[in-house]
């Protein structure tokens, strides 16, 4: 059966570092988990959203955070700095939720909030 983990989350970003996004996810994509990752169907104004949901075996975690390292990594695109961006909420069957935070070029793993919690039932 295995042991799973539900992500589920989103990154911020502008156009050019979306196409670099896209890349590295079609670069891990494996014709399975890859499809919990969606954008909008049009984009709206300036920034642009990258959707991840989906429940995965505890065996493919490193797949999607070895994405998620890279995509934090991604450089900025102009001379504002700003990197990419998000947060991911998972909730592990056995170890209970944790927060990822995409920012400053690195993935944060922090104790997921009680305030939260109503989402592992």
């Amino acid at each position: 059966m295995g042991v799973y983990i539900s992500i589920r989350g989103w990154l911020e970003c502008d156009g050019t570092q979306l196409a670099a996004v896209e890349g590295i996810i079609s670069s891990h994509a494996d014709g399975h988990y890859s499809h919990g990752w969606s954008t909008p169907r049009q984009q709206v104004n300036w920034t642009h959203y990258v959707f991840y949901g989906a429940d995965i075996r505890t065996s493919a975690l490193s797949w999607f955070m070895d994405q998620l390292r890279e995509i934090a990594r991604i450089p900025p695109s102009d001379d504002d700095g700003d990197l990419v961006r998000g947060m991911f909420l998972a909730s592990h069957e056995i170890d209970g939720a944790t927060e990822w935070q995409v920012r400053d070029g690195r993935v944060l793993v922090l104790p997921g909030e009680v305030r939260h919690r109503y989402l592992d039932a």
